[in-house]
């Protein structure tokens, strides 16, 4: 059942704040559907509402509450349309800060101009005394100029500008992340328990009937003749045209070399004789055979390559018996197909 509950914290700072907590919510199977914080006198007040099923409801509880960025922090049923106070708020709402305008200065007043004051100009030197016609002697004065003393500069003080007051956003929101779809569920195959089947010699006998002129150059009949078959009769329908093969090849090129060790018989016929059909390397009584293209993923090939060397090293350590076992091979994950060689 799906249910909306209202989240009230109060926490120090509100850097990151809702950002951790929305992780927490969407963490816990809820989505944001709204958000707001607030400053408060005792710190930053947090309502936040989420919607997720109730069975989740007291995780949640306990991520929040181990939140470290909650002071206090609590949880109430969400109901459309009720204003409900937050448990932290003050009593007294929480006025912003606004900073008073400077008192401008009066302009400092003009001093007086000064005074007209007449100035007596300097007497030059006295003139030669000139007689008049009374025989009296006459000094020449200089005129008596006045000067204006130069009034005192004044200035103007420039206003100071007031700051404007920054309110605080009074709501923040987070857009919840959509989940990805989820990937649909991947149906495991069901395995099935393969029922050996004998070898089809028919289509054996198809596959080998120009082995004299297209050998070594069979792995397409090889890979015609895997497909060809049942699935169950794969495996043996392969070791039968090895043995083939391989006894063939021992008629052919070597009748003579009998009696052998199998340590010899496997350096100087095994190996040699694989080589013409893929990369063999020999360790001791096993060959490792490298990209064998008969073993493709989930397909063993190697059924071929036991039949083959039993035709072929049967008969060269007669009266000896023969044991081939494939240890591992290529289509179900190994660096090569190995195959181990008693007697």
């Amino acid at each position: 059942m799906m249910i909306e509950l209202e989240i009230q914290g109060l926490s120090e700072r509100r850097e990151g704040l809702l950002v951790e907590v929305g992780r927490l919510v969407l963490a816990g199977g809820f989505s944001l559907q709204r958000q707001r914080l607030v400053q408060d006198n005792h710190g930053i007040l947090l309502t936040m509402v989420v919607q997720g099923p109730s069975r989740k409801q007291r995780a949640l509880e306990a991520a929040l509450d181990a939140c470290e960025r909650f002071i206090s922090v609590k949880m109430f049923p969400f109901v459309e349309g009720e204003a409900r106070a937050h448990f932290a708020a003050s009593r007294e709402p929480m006025e912003p800060v606004r900073v008073a305008p400077p008192v401008a200065r009066r302009p400092a007043a003009e001093a007086p101009a000064a005074e007209k004051t007449p100035v007596a100009a300097p007497v030059p030197a006295p003139a030669p005394a000139m007689a008049d016609r009374t025989g009296m002697a006459g000094v020449v004065a200089a005129p008596v100029a006045l000067t204006d003393a130069a009034a005192l500069p004044t200035s103007t003080p420039t206003p100071t500008p007031t700051p404007a007051v920054v309110e605080e956003p009074m709501f923040e929101f987070i857009l919840p992340t959509p989940r990805a779809p989820a990937a649909p569920p991947v149906v495991a195959a069901p395995f099935v328990q393969l029922v050996p089947l004998p070898a089809d010699e028919a289509a054996v006998g198809r596959a080998l009937h120009e082995l004299p002129s297209e050998y070594p150059r069979i792995v397409p009949r090889l890979l015609a003749l895997a497909q060809a078959v049942a699935d169950g009769a794969r495996e043996s329908s392969l070791t039968l045209a090895g043995q083939r093969t391989g006894a063939w090849l021992f008629e052919r090129e070597y009748a003579l070399d009998v009696g052998q060790d199998l340590r010899a018989a496997i350096e100087h016929i095994g190996a040699p004789a694989l080589r013409a059909l893929v990369e063999v390397d020999q360790q001791d009584d096993q060959l490792r055979i490298h990209a064998s293209p008969l073993c493709t993923e989930g397909h063993s090939g190697c059924a071929f390559f036991s039949g083959f060397l039993e035709g072929l090293l049967g008969p060269a350590i007669a009266p000896g018996s023969l044991s081939i076992f494939p240890v591992c091979c290529r289509s179900y994950g190994a660096d090569a197909c190995v195959l181990a060689i008693s007697d």
